[in-house]
């Protein structure tokens, strides 16, 4: 037995209004830490099937799109729909210093995990500092006259 709210339904009126009409790609949240020598960036895909999900990286442009579509189902009289279907789309502009040819994705349980290693330029590094001692010595013949 379900109590009535009328908030519920406002808010359901209000989702419908400003999201849920909405034909364009939806966001998707996302997380992104770097850990050592490469960043992780997880999203949440919930629902989506692996083989819609695509990442490609063209230039400095990272672009993640998935497609979540939901059964029609004939002759179905709904109760509540509640979850969308539709493209969702995340861009991120990578920066310098990042190795693009070799930047890698999974997706197991409703998160997709996209690894971008950093550039073997980009990683820090000790520079050696030479003092007098540490140069070879350079022997200055002179001609015979």
């Amino acid at each position: 037995m379900a109590t009535y709210d009328p908030l519920r339904d406002l808010e359901r009126l209000a989702n419908t209004f400003f999201d849920g009409g909405r034909r364009g790609p939806r966001q998707m949240p996302m997380d992104l830490y770097r850990d050592g020598d490469h960043y992780v960036l997880t999203a949440d895909l919930p629902g989506i099937d692996p083989g819609s999900v695509d990442v490609d990286v063209d230039g400095q442009l990272l672009t993640i799109r998935a497609e979540r579509t939901l059964p029609a189902g004939e002759g179905v009289t709904w109760i509540t729909r509640e979850r969308t279907a539709g493209t969702y789309l995340r861009q991120l502009s990578l920066g310098q210093g990042l190795d693009t040819e070799n930047i890698s994705a999974s997706y197991r349980n409703g998160v997709l995990s996209v690894t971008i290693p950093v550039s073997e330029k980009a990683k820090p590094r000790k520079v050696q500092v030479m003092t007098e001692g540490d140069a070879p010595a350079m022997e200055i013949t002179e001609a015979n006259a």
